[in-house]
């Protein structure tokens, strides 16, 4: 049994709750405020009220807030660390800059980032995909925590690879997203109708999992419009990143713009 700490038990986090439990691990979960201690209440986890105690006596804190700027409140403006005791781990899951997790490991302690791919549904099913970044030892360690509800788990690299890859990985489906947009536009000029011709391409060696997603909402602005939030988020990212270390986007940069909703038909 795994002694575990939550920060972040929101959409993604709450349901990492159950299937932590469901494994066997020892569960105690953040809720600020006297609303969310009495919804996680229903989880099978203990809960406080305060981030310090979320880290006293865990072997994993695990970290889903919502911004890269959430994960450096939290992190380092925050008794969290220095209620860590020695040998724990904190892993991060929330998509932001690599450069975050590094500050964050400056200060002493074992730091995996695992950014992840899918949704809620994901987690429940225990098929989350997790992007991890960090050394051999300290994933080894945090992988039977890990495994409750991602599978894969794609060690990719040492610390903040995790973070780059998951960068990467948004960006080309951002990327898919601007070429949709453009092959709407293209259908209506030769005369076909957005939604027959988005569920046929479907069929064909045009699909992915962002035509997919478009066709469940009905059209590519609608999809942009739902992915927008949290796409607009981390693509801020990646520009930073590139600009901070010199890489070009290259012809990605060309269609990233048709994957905000205004550019979307």
């Amino acid at each position: 049994m795994t002694r575990v700490g939550l920060i972040g038990a929101g959409r993604m986090g709450r349901p990492m709750v159950r299937r932590l439990a469901e494994a066997g691990h020892e569960v105690r979960v953040l809720g600020r405020t006297p609303e969310s201690r009495a919804a996680l209440a229903q989880e099978p986890a203990r809960v406080v009220g305060r981030v310090a105690e979320a880290g006293e006596g865990a072997d994993v804190v695990l970290l889903c807030v919502h911004t890269d700027e959430q994960v450096r409140q939290v992190c380092l403006d925050s008794a969290l660390l220095a209620a860590m005791p020695s040998g724990a781990v904190l892993v991060v899951h929330t998509t932001g800059s690599p450069h975050t997790v590094e500050a964050i490991a400056a200060r002493g302690i074992d730091v995996v980032d695992a950014p992840v791919s899918g949704g809620p549904h994901d987690i429940a099913a225990g098929h989350l995909t997790l992007f991890v970044g960090g050394a051999d030892d300290t994933v080894a360690r945090v992988r039977p925590v890990l495994r409750a509800y991602g599978d894969p788990v794609l060690h990719v690299g040492p610390l903040g690879t995790g973070q780059r890859v998951k960068l990467v990985n948004n960006t080309v489906f951002a990327a898919q997203i601007g070429l949709l947009a453009q092959a709407a536009r293209l259908g209506t000029e030769l005369g076909v109708d957005e939604g027959p011709l988005l569920d046929a391409l479907t069929h064909g060696s045009a699909s992915s999992r962002a035509l997919a997603g478009v066709v469940r909402r009905g059209s590519v602005a609608a999809f942009a419009r739902s992915t927008a939030e949290f796409l607009g988020k981390d693509l801020a990212v990646v520009r930073a990143v590139a600009a901070e270390l010199g890489a070009d986007l290259g012809v990605l940069a060309q269609v990233l713009d048709a994957a905000t909703p205004a550019s979307a038909p």
